[in-house]
């Protein structure tokens, strides 16, 4: 029951950020500052997954208590990194869990960009003023699911979409404590 209701937390974090306002500066200015430096990793010790951010764009909004994952936000608040993990105790299939999060937190959005492979997918696109990415990776047999997703105004996408190009390679899905699905 905790799992299933951290599963529906992530979720339901993820569907207040991307329905989220902008209240963004000008894109000149983010763009001045947002030289892709500084990068810092982030490491679940319980999950076992690892991605790397600039620091320069990016800082740690809330920690959430269960090690589940970050919220990380632009310095100007207009664009959130939501980085995390859980155990997919409903047993839900790769399918099902994409079909869940296009009803539940992509309703209505304009999908640009969604590969699906045999243990991950990609959700990409457009709703209202923001635009989103999310990959998600089912590991150790589908018992654990790892997610970041990064959420940003459109009208910044030529900025967002190179970062998103640098944290992709960053990205490794969690396998467990010891990396043997423990």
């Amino acid at each position: 029951m905790r799992h299933n209701l951290k599963r529906r937390w992530y979720a339901g974090l993820l569907a207040l950020v991307v329905a989220a306002g902008t209240g963004v500066c000008a894109a000149d200015a983010l763009a001045a500052r947002a030289k892709l430096k500084d990068w810092e990793k982030i490491e679940s010790e319980r999950h076992g997954f690892m991605i790397a951010y600039p620091g320069s764009v990016f800082t740690i909004q809330n920690e959430i208590p269960s090690d589940d994952g970050l919220v990380l936000v632009s310095r100007d608040g207009g664009a959130r990194l939501v980085v995390g993990a859980f155990a997919n105790e409903t047993a839900a299939t790769l399918a099902e869990y994409r079909d869940q999060l296009l009803s539940e937190n992509y309703n209505g959005a304009d999908i640009d960009y969604a590969p699906v492979k045999n243990r991950w997918f990609i959700i990409s696109g457009t709703r209202g003023s923001m635009h989103f990415y999310e990959r998600v990776s089912f590991t150790c047999g589908g018992r654990i699911i790892n997610s970041w997703a990064l959420l940003y105004p459109v009208s910044e996408r030529h900025i967002y979409d190179r970062i998103i190009e640098a944290i992709a390679p960053t990205y490794s899905p969690g396998a467990g404590k010891s990396g043997q699905c423990d």
